[in-house]
């Protein structure tokens, strides 16, 4: 019989010359919205940050000075207490909450009904969330504290209270951002091969075990990813303490970001306000460096 022909190699096509003109002209919208808004304005930010600039005369340079009186900041060392506070808070929360609901969305229903309900909150704007929840806390007409007495205990001015309100404000930003965090969550979810789960089934491992020891595992990429994005995100939060507490009480609120609107546009002191966001610039950049590098995000358990 005669042999069979032997496959023929196929050499790895290289992209035309003629396709590198409309590729640039699909990219440069990106490009140039990259550059204008964001490349630009961080190059800018770092020079202001060594100047001395209040937006009525031309800047002038001051080398480090801006940086040293960050140093020396009392206040901004208190923003950067009040902030950690509400991001492990928010953190914390979220993302124990987020896990549950979407193992539970994965086990035991994949309705998109249900789905477009969880996700429903993350589609309202900040600010009016923050306005709902403003209302629905107030002191003495909220219909929380309405409850609150109706039932016989004391009313709680949770915007109002230094000891409690940068939680209240964690907690109505972990109502907002659940659901988004949930389906990141239950997308990872679903991309775990089920013969795991039958396998485990078999061997006799109950809910609890299934989950610690291949649920985890399998999800720590997804997971990884999910907390450098809430993270980081936590750490820029500012619309709903601009709504509800602009800052106060007595700076019980005063985060880091609502701090740099401050110096910027209240007190003018651009100078200033640039170096204090370069500051937080870095010390996103290795926070989040860090968690990719500890939680090996770039790493998955199914390729083992």
């Amino acid at each position: 019989m005669p042999l069979s022909a032997a496959p023929r190699r196929t050499k790895p096509t290289r992209p035309r010359r003629g396709q590198a003109v409309p590729a640039l002209l699909f990219l440069l919208p990106a490009i140039l919205g990259f550059g204008v808004f964001f490349a630009w304005p961080v190059v800018r930010g770092v020079y202001l940050s060594f100047t001395d600039y209040n937006l009525l005369s031309a800047p002038s340079w001051v080398g480090l000075e801006n940086y040293q009186a960050i140093a020396s900041d009392p206040v901004f060392w208190n923003s950067m207490v009040v902030t950690l506070q509400y991001v492990v808070i928010n953190i914390t929360v979220q993302t124990i909450a987020a896990l549950g609901l979407a193992v539970l969305l994965h086990r035991f229903t994949r309705s998109m009904v249900i789905r477009g309900v969880v996700m429903l909150p993350y589609l309202i704007a900040n600010v009016v969330v923050a306005l709902v929840w403003y209302w629905l806390a107030d002191y003495n007409l909220g219909l929380i504290n309405s409850v609150l007495d109706a039932i016989g205990l004391d009313r709680v001015g949770f915007f109002g209270d230094a000891n409690i309100a940068m939680t209240t404000i964690a907690l109505v930003n972990v109502w907002r951002h659940l659901g988004y965090t949930t389906l990141l969550i239950f997308a990872g979810l679903q991309a775990i091969p089920k013969d795991v789960y039958e396998a485990a089934s078999v061997d006799g491992a109950g809910e609890w075990r299934t989950f610690r020891s291949i649920t985890l595992p399998l999800l720590r990429p997804v997971l990884a990813f999910v907390l450098v994005v809430t993270v980081v995100g936590s750490f820029q939060i500012f619309d709903t303490i601009a709504v509800t507490t602009q800052g106060g009480p007595v700076d019980a609120t005063n985060a880091i970001t609502y701090y740099i609107y401050d110096r910027a546009f209240t007190r003018f002191d651009f100078g200033y306000a640039s170096a204090l966001s370069v500051v937080l610039m870095t010390i996103l950049a290795v926070i989040a460096l860090v968690q990719m590098r500890v939680l090996r995000a770039d790493q998955s358990d199914l390729e083992r």
